[in-house]
């Protein structure tokens, strides 16, 4: 019985390794974009000088800081739920190998 929540539990884990993951994919892409657009608001920013462009800048620079924090923590998340589930992996013995 124990065995069977153990497996069940290892299997949960992975399933939200597998979400997490998909999601720092889709984070990676966000903040390529995001990088691009504030290379090109920096660009336009030292040629323009205006305040509307200034404050285009900071508005892309906030959005690229939110983005990259939030895949930082997606991937410590990731690496977390490895650890248990690798932690449960020692700990499970499966069916018909005792």
């Amino acid at each position: 019985m124990v065995t069977g929540r153990l497996a069940r539990r290892i299997e949960d884990i992975q399933r939200e390794v597998g979400r997490a993951r998909t999601a720092i994919k889709v984070l990676e892409e966000q903040v390529q974009v995001w990088d691009e657009a504030l290379d090109e608001m920096r660009l336009r920013s030292l040629v323009s000088e205006t305040p509307q462009v200034s404050a285009d800048y900071d508005d892309v620079a906030r959005h690229a800081s939110f983005a990259k924090a939030e895949l930082q923590r997606r991937r410590s998340e990731v690496g977390e739920l490895v650890e248990r589930r690798d932690e449960l992996l020692r700990q499970w013995t499966p069916e018909g190998t005792r």
